[in-house]
This record gives structure tokens, C-alpha cells and sequence, in this order.
């Protein structure tokens, strides 16, 4: 009798344990992931090869997200080889998006076109309108009347994406916000955006306001190359204004080695956007990625596709970014110079762009070699276009942007904001302007005077109306083989000059053996010089542009 009731116990013992290992695989497979876990009793059994299986994951899981899988099909992205125009990954990258706060992108191209030619200055007031302060949360909150230095409002849109800093800075160039967008949107089809179109400068829910992956890729690469002077705006960690610190909402600044920017956006329409750039050992990519379902889960896109991608691109830069004319045939060089006075509702077309520069400062005395300066052969046609992208992007064409998106998504409002570099010559030639962080040490006063007058004689115009044969000045003959780098191209001979001298202090030992010159090319019914160093072999050309492009410049080298 006592060994059938231990007999009994043992079986009712086993048979509890069951029961209760069918009731925990219950709980497990019923519960959600986080409490699954906790109920499971050896819930840190998978630690010794979680990173044993690291691999796996990233195979399996990593592009689940990126290429539509993990319920995120409605991702766009594209990451694109600055320094060639490569596609190098893409996703949906020519559907019709809402760019949100990423709009504030062209919003500032437009400013730094002012900073560069003189019509604003970085110390500039902007003043705050009724309607500028009344833009929809993230703001910066001033009052009606209150004013706020340029350099100061650049950073408040790159950091705390600031609407209300947005439509003053479109009220102050284009005297309203709705002339303004017009203008965003000629730029925008001017550097071959073709597919997107603009409604308001901050990205504020609106049906009308519709791009595309790729076209924002476009943006990201032609602001980089068109305004490296003020560029570096867009990897502002931190904004300190009246007392307040005010952080990037771009959080993988501190995270991706070599990110330098530039913008995120977010609203319930558009889902969380980000435009990246990314410069690491020679190579630069943009990258884009729009419609992530968190801040969070589009970092976690953005960040794998980076690594993944940033070493398939060149390591020089062989193309530009801007294409030369736009979807219309509007140039790119064609954009916006109206008069800071004129407010109200006075259409582009009829402000005035004649307006009187402001003095630039002047030129520090440097001491270089001569610096030549060639015209091409008259038998040898200009240089081609080269678009950024030749791509198939739709054109919003006949049907309303709001209609190719949906009629209930364009209407959602939401708070934008993402709370939590010189002009483009003609077919896609660059004139970079020159970084002011760049210094140039001058010698003893002797040596200086030599270098001016140096630099005066070598930039002294050819005979207009003829090529080389005219002019009696062509390439140098180290140009006529090998290799050579281009740092620019500007409609000012000084200016090309300039960006030489200051290119050869940089470059240090790498343009040691190099010859620097200029080249006067026709586009069209404009003139342009082109900034260039010959005599390079391939490796050094590389270094070159490798070293000039960590002080600022743009560059890219070419076989003669």
C-alpha cells in the first residue's frame, strides 16, 4: 500500500511537471515577444550563441526592412556614389513621396545662394512676420516684429527644424511664403529633381508638396558640392540660442563614423524621412531613406545601408552633381535673386535680381606659381552634360500629386518638424566657393607682393572673341597627358585664380609637382573658367582630391 501511494505521488508529480511545461509553451507562444521571454525558464540560454548567430541575422533580417519584408514595404530608399553618380542600392526610389522637415533642404540652398552672392550676410537680421510666427509646432517660438541673426536661423532649421524660422527666411528672399515655393520648385527642375514640387518652405503638411528618393539624393549631393562654405551647418551637434541648448534630431551624427549631415523629417503622411551623407576614406555616398515606420526603425535602415554600401563607391571623385539644365531646360545656374525689400504678393518674375552686391572682403596676398590660363581649341565642342542621374523618375504629369499619393493620406495633419557648395555652371561644371575656414599664412611682406603680382599677370583675361589660337595661351603641356584634377568652375577668372591658391596651400605636398591653370570654356552664351591641376599620375590625382576634399573643396580627377 505505501509503495502504490509513492508509486501514486510520482506519477502525479510527472504529471504536474508536464502540466505546467504545457502551460509555460502556452504562455510563450500566446504572449507577446517581450513576455514570452520572461516566462520562458531559461530566457538567457540564447546569450552563448546570440553572437554566434550575428551573421545569420544580418543576412536574413537586415534588408527584410530595407527591401520591403518586416512590414515596412512602404520604405523608399536610395544610396547614390557622390563621387561618380552611381546608383549604388535603390527601393521604390522614384514613387511619389511627402519629403517633410527634408524640404527645409531647399529652403537653405536658396539662403546660401544669398550668402554667396552678396545679398545677405550671415550677421543679416530676419525678420519674424505674424504669419511666420504662427506656423504649427517645431518652432522656434519668436514673437511677431523680433528678428534673428542668418547664421542663427540656418542652425534652428537644421536642428530643431524650426517652421516658424522657415517661412521667414522664404518671406525675407522671396517676399511670401508662396513665391518663394515657386522658386524652390524652379531650382528644384533646374538641377533635375523632375519629379518633385514644392508648396511651402517647411514641409508642413501639404498635398501639393510631393518628391523622390532619388530626387532628394540630387539635393543632397548638389548642396554639398555647390556651398561647401556653409554646408558644414547641416552637422550642428548642438544649437545654443537665448539660454537653451537645442540638439540635432538626427541622432546617427554620433553614431556613423564620417556622417556630416544633413536633415530629417517627419509627419503622419510621410512617415519618418532622413537625407545622409557620408564621407569615410575617400569615399562619399548619399543616402536616403523615407516613409520609416519609426525614428528608430529608419536609423536602424539608414546605418545598414550605409555599411553595406559606403565601400562599393569610387574613391575619387569623377563627376559632378549638378545637372546643367532641368526638366524644362531651365539652367541651373538660372535661379532665384529677388530683392529682400519686396514683400507681399509680387510674383518672381517681376522682382527685380539687379541688385548691387555687397563689397566682398578682400583677397589675402598669396604666393604661388603662375597660374595659366587656356581656352579649348575652337575645333573642340564644349563638354556634354552630365546629369547627375539618368534616370526614367516619373513627372507628377497630368494627375494631381495629392491624387498619386491618396486622397485620405495628403489630408492627415501631423506637427512637422522631426521633433523628436561658387555657382552650378552649365552642364554639370562646378564653381565651388571658397571655404573661409580655409586660411592662407602669409609670408613676409616681399613674398606677398611677389605672389599678387604673380597671380595679377597670370590672370590677366584672354582677347574676347577668340579661342587659344587667339588668345595665344592654351592647356599646359603637362595637361595634355595624365592625369588632372578639377576643384571648380566659375564665371570670374579672379575667382577660379583664387580657389587655385588656396587649393595649393591645402594640398600640401600632393600638388608639389602639379601645374595649376585655368581653363576658359563656352557654354552656351556664358563663359566659364575652369580650375585645374595637371601633371598628376592616377594615384596622386586620387590623394589629391582626397586631401583637397578634407579641407572643404570639391574635386574630382580626370584622364586626360
Amino acid at each position: 500500500m505505501l509503495k502504490t501511494s509513492a508509486t501514486f505521488c510520482r506519477i502525479n508529480k510527472a504529471a504536474a511537471g508536464a502540466y505546467l511545461g504545457l502551460a509555460l509553451v502556452a504562455a510563450s507562444v500566446v504572449a507577446p515577444p517581450a513576455e514570452a521571454r520572461h516566462w520562458h525558464p531559461h530566457r538567457h540560454a540564447w546569450l552563448p550563441t546570440h553572437f554566434e548567430g550575428r551573421r545569420h541575422h544580418k543576412e536574413s533580417i537586415r534588408y527584410r526592412h530595407a527591401r520591403g519584408g518586416g512590414g515596412t514595404s512602404n520604405i523608399a530608399a536610395i544610396v547614390v556614389d557622390g563621387n561618380s553618380g552611381r546608383t549604388l542600392y535603390a527601393r521604390n526610389e522614384n514613387e511619389l513621396r511627402f519629403p517633410a522637415s527634408i524640404t527645409k533642404v531647399m529652403t537653405l540652398y536658396l539662403l546660401f545662394e544669398q550668402l554667396e552672392q552678396g545679398r545677405l550676410r550671415l550677421d543679416s537680421d530676419i525678420r519674424i512676420s505674424a504669419y511666420a510666427a504662427a506656423q504649427k509646432p517645431t518652432k522656434l517660438g519668436l514673437h511677431p516684429g523680433e528678428t534673428i541673426r542668418v547664421d542663427d536661423a540656418i542652425k534652428a532649421v537644421v536642428t530643431r527644424s524650426a517652421n516658424d524660422i522657415a517661412v521667414a527666411i522664404a518671406e525675407t528672399i522671396g517676399g511670401n511664403e508662396e513665391s518663394f515655393a515657386r522658386l524652390m520648385t524652379q531650382k528644384a527642375h533646374a538641377l533635375g529633381m523632375n519629379s518633385t514640387h514644392f508648396a511651402n518652405a517647411s514641409g508642413l503638411p501639404n498635398g501639393e508638396q510631393v518628391t523622390t528618393a532619388r530626387d532628394l539624393a540630387i539635393l543632397g549631393r548638389a548642396i554639398e558640392e555647390r556651398f561647401p562654405r556653409y554646408y558644414r551647418f547641416f552637422s550642428t551637434h548642438a544649437f545654443y540660442y537665448r539660454g537653451a541648448t537645442i540638439m540635432n534630431h538626427n541622432h546617427l551624427l554620433d553614431r556613423v563614423e564620417g556622417m556630416d549631415g544633413i536633415k530629417t523629417g517627419y509627419t503622419r503622411a510621410s512617415g519618418f524621412n532622413l537625407l545622409t551623407s557620408v564621407k569615410r576614406d575617400g569615399h562619399y555616398i548619399v543616402a536616403v531613406v523615407l516613409g520609416g515606420a519609426s525614428a528608430r526603425a529608419r536609423d536602424k535602415i539608414m546605418a545598414d545601408l550605409i555599411e553595406d554600401e559606403i565601400e562599393n563607391g569610387a574613391a575619387v571623385r569623377t563627376a559632378s552633381s549638378i545637372s546643367g539644365t532641368g526638366v524644362n531646360g531651365h539652367n541651373a545656374e538660372a535661379a532665384t535673386s529677388p530683392d529682400p525689400s519686396l514683400r507681399g504678393t509680387e510674383s518672381p518674375e517681376k522682382i527685380d535680381s539687379r541688385l548691387a552686391l555687397a563689397p566682398r572682403p578682400s583677397r589675402p596676398d598669396l604666393t604661388l606659381d603662375p597660374i595659366q590660363v587656356a581656352s579649348l581649341e575652337p575645333d573642340v565642342p564644349p563638354e556634354k552634360s552630365r546629369p547627375a542621374f539618368v534616370s526614367g523618375a516619373p513627372k507628377p504629369g497630368t494627375s494631381a500629386p495629392r491624387a498619386a499619393l491618396g486622397e485620405n493620406n495628403w489630408k492627415q495633419a501631423s506637427l512637422d518638424g522631426s521633433t523628436a557648395r561658387g555657382r552650378p555652371g552649365h552642364g554639370g561644371e562646378l564653381s565651388t566657393a571658397t571655404p573661409s575656414a580655409i586660411g592662407a599664412s602669409a609670408g613676409p611682406a616681399a613674398a606677398r607682393a611677389r605672389g599678387a603680382d604673380q597671380i595679377a599677370a597670370a590672370i590677366k583675361e584672354p582677347p574676347q572673341g577668340g579661342g587659344a589660337k587667339d588668345a595665344g595661351v592654351r592647356r599646359p603641356a603637362s595637361a595634355r597627358s595624365g592625369w588632372m584634377i578639377q576643384i571648380g568652375a566659375t564665371a570670374d577668372i579672379s575667382t577660379a585664380t583664387e580657389l587655385l591658391a588656396r587649393a595649393k596651400l591645402e594640398g600640401r605636398n600632393t600638388l608639389t609637382a602639379a601645374q595649376a591653370f585655368t581653363e576658359k570654356v563656352q557654354k552656351g552664351s556664358e563663359t566659364l573658367y575652369r580650375a585645374r591641376f595637371a601633371g598628376l599620375e592616377a594615384d596622386s590625382a586620387e590623394l589629391a582630391c582626397k586631401t583637397l576634399k578634407r579641407s572643404g573643396f570639391s574635386c574630382f580627377a580626370t584622364k586626360n
